[in-house]
């Protein structure tokens, strides 16, 4: 079994000899037993920290070099034009505290997100076309993860289903600034 045990630098130009797909769920996972896409089997010891991107690069103890992919799984993508309508609809949408993936081609502004029927809803009155489908989910990792902006630490326990990157405590701020906590 390889243990992948190091994240190389985004920049590195190492060449990988396999790579290992998974969906978003477990790339937020430092601690992982799977099976790399060339059919070998892994493990993943990493440190807590950043979520795996996709096209993130591993090293085993051994040395070889592994390339992270990110799977297709379901997701909503909601079409809008861009400029304010888009930033509306990504206001909108972060306002709810769910991981979102922004991007933009020929025809717009896109964002994506895992499927749920209350942001559809919301994405639809805000004038989105969406397209339920399957495709690679990378969302964005938020002004307070590793790597943009400068570090601004709170401290707060994770739920099971959420990343180890560091990311800014939204409810805590919403307490400390309002005096209450929101419920969700």
């Amino acid at each position: 079994m390889w243990e992948l045990t190091e994240r190389l630098e985004a920049t590195s130009d190492a060449d990988a000899v396999d790579s290992v797909t998974l969906p978003f769920e477990l790339r937020m996972r430092g601690r992982l037993k799977t099976t790399s896409d060339g059919g070998r089997e892994i493990g993943l010891f990493l440190d807590r920290g950043p979520v795996l991107r996709d096209g993130a690069l591993l090293r085993a103890e051994t040395g070889e070099i592994v390339a992270v992919r990110a799977a297709d799984e379901p997701v909503v993508t909601a079409s809008i034009s861009s400029g304010l309508a888009l930033a509306r609809l990504c206001y909108h949408l972060g306002n709810r505290h769910v991981q979102l993936a922004i991007g933009h081609d020929d025809e717009g502004g896109w964002v994506r997100f895992p499927p749920d029927h209350v942001l559809e809803a919301l994405a639809a009155r805000l004038g989105a076309t969406l397209e339920r489908h399957r495709a690679p989910f990378d969302p964005e990792p938020g002004a307070y993860a590793e790597g943009l902006g400068h570090g601004h630490g709170h401290g707060h326990d994770h739920g099971p289903a959420e990343s180890h990157a560091q990311v800014y405590d939204f409810q805590r701020h919403l307490s400390h600034r309002h005096g209450h906590k929101h419920e969700h």
